[in-house]
């Protein structure tokens, strides 16, 4: 199966090189799936199946377990509208009901265009920042009605930082060979690490 470019999988062979155990690099492989298409295709769940050496099943149930994956597309902007306790004392059911009549969509819907996705959220670790939500999970605090407005519009003429959904970081990681930590699998472990010391790290 070929889902990745050959430029995506010569990056996902060198992400698994840096775990011990294939598997381990199975939710890095899920980011760089949802980056290159927007979203996590049965395709690249059966391609990151054959890199790790386990069943399509199993990353599906690794995928479906993470909100941050989406098994359907979504648009170029995914808004997440926290709305747990905090928030919601803060207005935030106020806001996202003023956020489905600005995008004409009711949470969980894309608009046509497919350039925003509205959806709740649970907490987003920024209680004293109520009511706040995030944009392809880039945060954005105290926001109220007219602030929602004027992001949307600079969305829309992407006249903003933020990037496309599915695009973890901006800067890739890369590991120099000379770097690496040399990991290997558990099994194959015969002494103790150099860092361990023998009288109980004293």
């Amino acid at each position: 199966m070929t889902f990745f470019t050959d430029e995506n999988l010569a990056l996902a062979e060198e992400i698994i090189g840096r775990y011990p155990k294939p598997r381990s690099a199975m939710i890095p492989l899920l980011h760089l799936a949802q980056e290159q298409e927007g979203w996590v295709t049965d395709d690249a769940m059966t391609q990151i199946g054959e890199l790790v050496g386990t069943t399509s099943a199993e990353v599906l149930g690794t995928c479906s377990f993470y909100e941050m994956f989406k098994r359907h597309p979504v648009g170029k902007y995914v808004i997440n509208i926290c709305t747990t306790m905090s928030c919601a004392l803060m207005g935030a059911g106020d806001l996202m009901k003023h956020a489905e009549s600005r995008l004409n969509v009711k949470s969980g819907s894309t608009t046509p265009d497919g350039l925003f996705t509205l959806e709740g959220a649970e907490c987003q670790a920024a209680c004293t920042e109520a009511p706040c939500l995030q944009v392809n999970y880039r945060h954005q605090y105290r926001v109220t009605t007219d602030q929602f407005d004027e992001l949307i519009d600079e969305l829309a003429l992407s006249d903003h930082d933020v990037p496309d959904h599915g695009v973890l970081s901006q800067i890739r990681q890369h590991i120099p060979e000379d770097r690496s930590v040399g990991a290997v699998p558990p099994e194959d472990v015969k002494v103790a690490p150099v860092w361990f010391s023998e009288d109980g790290g004293s």
